[in-house]
C-alpha cells in the first residue's frame, strides 16, 4: 500500500509532530510505502531524512505537487491547507482521502470546506470535543483517533544537569514548575501562568517557573516578566523530554486546545500535570486521578493547584502514577494501527 501524507503547515508544532510520529511508526510495516507532501521550508523534511521508505515532495501551496506524487492508494490530510490539497487531488485523480482535524475551533461553513469534508472517505477527530464539532456540521460520520506520545526516553545525565543548573537560585530548596509550548498566549495561556507565578513568589519561595518554547509572543512575555525572579525562559529545545523529566509539576494553562499531545509525553515521564479544563484536555486528564484541572484563564485557581501539589508529596506521586498508566494507551504504534485499519478500509472501498 502506498500512503500519501500532506502537511502544508509552517513551522513544527503539535500537528507536525504527530504527522512525524505516524510516518515513523508506519515505516516499520514491510508492505507500506509513504510519500509526504510538505512545504519547502518544513522541518519535517530534515526529520524524515533517515526514515526508510519515505519520499518527500515539495509543495508550498494547495495547487502544487499533484503531478509529482505518482500513483498512491490513499491520501491523508493532516491540517487545514492539506484538506483542500487532498480534495483537489481527488478531483484530479479520484484518490480517496482521510482528514484528521486537530484543533478545537469549528471548521468554517464555507463551500470549499463543505465539499472537502463531504467527499472525504474518512473524517477523524483527535478528541471528543472536535468530534462533536464535526458531527454538528453534518458533513458525514466522524471517527476518533487520539494523538500519541513520542515514546519519550529522557537522558538522565541531561535531566540531572538541568536541575543542577538551578541549584542556589531559589531561596529555599528547589521545586520546578515547567511549561512547554508555542509562546502564543491566546492559545497556550502563558500570561495566566505568569500571574500564578506572581501570586506564589512569597507563598512558595522555592518554586521556579521554567518556560520552554518559542513563538510570536516570546519577547513580550519575557519583557512582562522581567521583574519576576522566579521565572526562567529557556527557549525551544529539541530534546524537550530531558527537561520535562526534571520538572516537579507541569503546568498547561491553555485557553483552547485540540488535545494537548505534549501532556502525553509529560504523563509518560511520570510528571504530575495541572491543566485547563478546556478542549480535548479532559480526554487525557481526569481531575484527581491523572492530574488536576482548573478553569481556563483562572490564575488564582492555577496558583492554588500548584501550591497544593507543592505541599503534598503523596498526591504528586499518585497523579504521576495515574498519568503514566493513562499514557500507556496512547502509543505511536496504537495510533498507527488505528490509521492503517482505516487506510485499508478506504482503499478496499
Amino acid at each position: 500500500m502506498k500512503i500519501l501524507h500532506v502537511n502544508l503547515a509552517k513551522g513544527f508544532r503539535g500537528g507536525e509532530r504527530q504527522t512525524l510520529l505516524l510516518i515513523e511508526a508506519l515505516a516499520g510495516c514491510d508492505h507500506i510505502q509513504q510519500v509526504l507532501v510538505c512545504r519547502r521550508d518544513s522541518p519535517l523534511r530534515d526529520r524524515l531524512a533517515g526514515v526508510n521508505g519515505v519520499t518527500v515532495v515539495t509543495a508550498d501551496h494547495q495547487l502544487a505537487g499533484h503531478g509529482a506524487v505518482g500513483r498512491v492508494d490513499v491520501v491523508h490530510a493532516h491540517e487545514a491547507k492539506a484538506v483542500h490539497w487532498a480534495w483537489l487531488h481527488w478531483c484530479l485523480r479520484r484518490v480517496p482521502y482521510v482528514i484528521t482535524r486537530r484543533v478545537d475551533t469549528p471548521v468554517g461553513d464555507r463551500p470549499l470546506n463543505r465539499w472537502s469534508y463531504r467527499h472525504a472517505a474518512s473524517r477523524v477527530a483527535i478528541s471528543r470535543v472536535i468530534q462533536a464539532q464535526l458531527v454538528a456540521r453534518g458533513w458525514g460520520p466522524v471517527e476518533r483517533i487520539p494523538s500519541a506520545h513520542s515514546d519519550p526516553v529522557p537522558d538522565p545525565a541531561r535531566t540531572r544537569a538541568f536541575r543542577e543548573s538551578f541549584a542556589g537560585r531559589r531561596k529555599a530548596g528547589l521545586f520546578l514548575v515547567g511549561h512547554a509550548g508555542a509562546l502564543v498566549d491566546r492559545h497556550k495561556g502563558q500570561r495566566v501562568l505568569l500571574e500564578a507565578a506572581r501570586r506564589l513568589e512569597t507563598r512558595c519561595p522555592d518554586m521556579a517557573f521554567v518556560f520552554l518554547g518559542a513563538g510570536a509572543d516570546g519577547e513580550a512575555l519575557q519583557a512582562e516578566s522581567r521583574d519576576q525572579d522566579n521565572v526562567f525562559w529557556l527557549g525551544f529545545k529539541d530534546n524537550v523530554v530531558d527537561y520535562i523529566a526534571g520538572f516537579d509539576v507541569f503546568a498547561f494553562p491553555s485557553r483552547n486546545e485540540g488535545l494537548g499531545s505534549v501532556l502525553l509525553d509529560v504523563m509518560a515521564c511520570e510528571v504530575p500535570v495541572v491543566a485547563s479544563r478546556v478542549g480535548g484536555i479532559p480526554d487525557l486528564v481526569t481531575d484527581g486521578e491523572t492530574g488536576l484541572l482548573v478553569e481556563a484563564g483562572d490564575a488564582e485557581a492555577l496558583a492554588q493547584a500548584l501550591a497544593r501539589l507543592h505541599d503534598d508529596n503523596a498526591l504528586r506521586r499518585e497523579l504521576a502514577t495515574g498519568g503514566r498508566r493513562r499514557a500507556e494507551a496512547f502509543s505511536p504504534r496504537q495510533m498507527a494501527a488505528a490509521y492503517l485499519f482505516r487506510y485499508e478500509r478506504v482503499a478496499r472501498s
